[in-house]
């Protein structure tokens, strides 16, 4: 029993390293395709870096579920094995590419690595008894973290391998590096895990693996990891670039500040399978949509310094101006009588240069005064405009509560994740494999749209910050339809403690 212990703890363990290395694998394109541009070794445009971040997700997105079924009816050690040693040959030739087809094509192959989530998902859950399930899914997912791991280590490496920019096809050396971590990591795999079946798999029919998908909760838990996992892989790659454009930061610097996105969602996700084996995955999930969606929307408010016409002062009656002055306006009525308006000031400076560029402001300044419009000897009318109010607006969106905010949402990311995956094995114990592959590839799917959709929002809005305006919605959906079916359950189970709660 204690030695069976000690194999499926060594199991894990050796599907989270493998998934790691998989997931940096996976990610590589946000780094890379974003040095070609800020290089100038390619000029590509927004929508362009879209597709080719995205591409690997689509196939890490596409083949989850015939290889999560796979996975079911041969075991992880082979699929998963194999799965490493194949995803290095395209990766290699990633270094010989040249244009941008041929670019796209070696990311449809690599992406491959990508699927190595549904085989762990599914090769872990049969080591564990259900009551461990959450936790090992947990700690497996923490693989997230080979996210930051590009981010942060891939744009180092690439300064020491083209001596900071000196040897810029010095890049070249970077996607071998990555073919021989996949190579080394898939004969460690092979040579030190076992084959495990779940029981009655290898009889399943195909159709019978695929019942499952009948069930709209499976399309559901699918919707939910869209946002988590799909947003999270979105982001992971994105920050690069937004980092780059919107902060004017190196690429160096980019990737280490898109890590504290990505790393906390990969480390965390482990207390995540924990939260949600204690407090149930339902109530956690509220909690991480919740969240998300606070983050979002304080993110939507981009960069801003903007002046709009604000409060004026118009006349109360008509006359003739027979003064101006910086503070008051003076009319003259016909019977000889003069009425005075006051103007409000310019008081000093809304934001000082030091300010703009070192200082911390959290919250938006405004500032706003009235400037005359009319002068000496004119004559105007009842409700005639007489000074214009003018309101200034600056926010400096600063980098650093930025940074905090992502940092947040990458974290409830993480949890959500294992949330969502606990849901798996306790409505659908015996098909893993199949569910953690169709929820898994709807996750990829949102990881690959995500970019797309990004790169066609900057380009028609020109607003970095449009990204967050799409996710704040994808999450707002999320909430809703799981708060409708919550309630519809409630109702159907209790309808008499569903009405004293309302």
């Amino acid at each position: 029993m204690q030695a069976e212990k000690r194999q499926a703890w060594w199991i894990l363990g050796m599907n989270t390293f493998a998934f790691t290395v998989c997931f940096a694998a996976w990610m590589l394109n946000g780094v890379l395709i974003t040095f070609f541009v800020d290089n100038g070794i390619h000029s590509w445009g927004p929508s362009e870096m879209g597709w080719l971040i995205g591409i690997p997700v689509l196939t890490g997105a596409i083949f989850r579920l015939p290889l999560g079924i796979a996975t079911d009816k041969y075991g992880g050690r082979i699929v998963f094995g194999l799965l490493l040693l194949f995803s290095a040959i395209p990766m290699f030739l990633v270094s010989y590419c040249n244009s941008y087809w041929e670019f796209f094509a070696a990311g449809l192959g690599f992406g491959f690595a990508g699927t190595g989530f549904a085989i762990g998902i599914a090769y872990t859950s049969v080591w564990f008894p259900k009551h461990q399930q959450g936790t090992a899914l947990g700690i497996f997912g923490a693989g997230n973290a080979g996210a930051a791991l590009t981010s942060l280590g891939a744009p180092q490496v690439l300064n020491w391998l083209t001596d900071n920019g000196q040897n810029l096809e010095g890049w070249r050396h970077l996607p071998k590096i990555y073919a021989a971590m996949l190579v080394i990591t898939g004969v460690l795999y092979l040579l030190t895990t076992t084959k495990r079946l779940p029981p009655g798999s290898a009889t399943k029919t195909l159709l019978e693996r695929l019942q499952p998908l009948k069930s709209m909760r499976v399309w559901r838990f699918g919707l939910y990891y869209f946002f988590v996992f799909g947003g999270f892989v979105a982001l992971a790659q994105w920050l690069v670039p937004y980092y780059v454009n919107a902060y004017a930061t190196t690429v160096a610097l980019a990737g280490a500040l898109a890590a504290c996105n990505s790393l906390p969602s990969g480390v965390i996700r482990a207390a995540g399978g924990w939260m949600s084996d204690v407090f149930g995955a339902r109530t956690v999930m509220y909690w991480v949509l919740g969240t998300s969606l606070a983050c979002c929307v304080l993110l939507i408010v981009p960069q801003m310094d903007i002046r709009s016409r604000g409060s004026g002062v118009m006349a109360k009656a008509a006359g003739r101006i027979v003064g101006v002055t910086e503070g008051e306006i003076v009319v003259e009525a016909k019977t000889g009588q003069q009425r005075m308006y006051e103007l409000k000031l310019k008081e000093g400076v809304l934001v000082t240069a030091e300010e703009r560029e070192k200082g911390l402001l959290v919250l938006p300044r405004s500032m706003s005064w009235q400037e005359s419009v009319v002068d000496v000897g004119q004559e105007v009318k009842k409700k005639e405009l007489l000074a214009r109010g003018v309101t200034q607006i600056f926010f400096q969106a600063n980098i650093w509560v930025f940074t905090v905010l992502s940092l947040i949402l990458g974290a409830v990311m993480g949890i959500g994740m294992a949330a969502v995956y606990k849901h798996i094995p306790d409505y659908f114990p015996a098909d893993v494999g199949v569910v953690g592959g169709i929820v898994g590839v709807l996750g990829g799917l949102g990881g690959f749209i995500c970019p797309v959709i990004f790169g066609y929002l900057l380009k028609s809005t020109g607003l970095w910050t449009s990204c967050w305006m799409f996710l704040a919605i994808l999450v707002t959906v999320c909430l809703a339809w799981m708060h409708i079916v919550i309630q519809r359950m409630l109702r159907a189970k209790a309808p008499d403690l569903a009405h004293q709660i309302e």
